[in-house]
């Protein structure tokens, strides 16, 4: 039994419940050390982009290491936090270096939908363990919180190297972890909400980070013109 099956039905078989995939592989199969035998015979139902079909989990990591972005996500975990697995799984789709964990070691990795098995993901005990590994890295601590004297994040020039900080659904960036970043931006909204969950903070942080860094959309500046034909 191939790593990634096993692994899926330990956790509660999240990837097989979903209607995705391909069936077994027709042989003769490829010479590709890449590929995984047990999914080649039985199909890969997981829940990947269709250019790592049949690809063993290891090959998917490496690849993806090979063209990961420079930006860092950082989260609170003090409370059990069920947006951590989302955050995890956006980091993933966006194909952040690395996804923090800060405070407590164990996390919900339900919203995660098994991404966390291609994302690389590290624990720091506390906000000064987070604060000493970017200085040493680094990488300035960026947080985003809808808090008093916050920057926009739309008008904030997001760093290419950095690291981005979330706190709790709820409370928020702690005060450790708000004393130890450059900045802290906020999420412009325009409801009746006073704020959004960390699952979504995070998701536009880091599309905007895309848009500068890959798209090289500044700051405030308007998408270009779509182009007729």
């Amino acid at each position: 039994m191939s790593e990634d099956r096993g692994e899926s039905e330990g956790r509660g078989g999240a990837e097989d419940v979903l209607d995705v995939g391909v069936g077994p592989h027709p042989e003769p199969w490829p010479d590709d050390p890449r590929l995984d035998p047990d999914l080649l015979a039985n199909g890969d139902r997981r829940n990947v982009v269709d250019r790592y079909r049949y690809w063993r989990r290891e090959a998917v990591v490496a690849d993806l290491d090979t063209r990961r972005h420079t930006f860092h996500v950082a989260i609170e975990n003090w409370q059990h936090d069920f947006n951590i697995g989302s955050v995890v799984r956006t980091a993933n789709a966006f194909l952040a270096a690395e996804v923090h964990i800060v405070g407590q070691r164990r996390w919900n990795r339900r919203g995660a939908m098994v991404t966390d098995r291609y994302q690389h993901v590290r624990h720091h005990p506390d906000a000064a363990a987070l604060g000493a590994w970017a200085a040493a890295a680094g990488l300035p601590l960026i947080g985003v919180d809808n808090l008093p004297g916050s920057v926009p994040l739309e008008t904030y020039p997001l760093p290419r190297e950095c690291v981005l900080l979330f706190g709790q659904e709820g409370p928020g960036l702690s005060a450790a972890a708000h004393a130890r970043c450059e900045a802290i931006l906020s999420i412009a909204q325009f409801g009746s909400t006073r704020s959004i969950n960390a699952g979504a903070a995070s998701a536009i942080a880091m599309h905007a980070w895309v848009r500068r860094h890959v798209f090289g959309q500044e700051p405030g500046q308007e998408p270009p013109a779509e182009v007729d034909g």
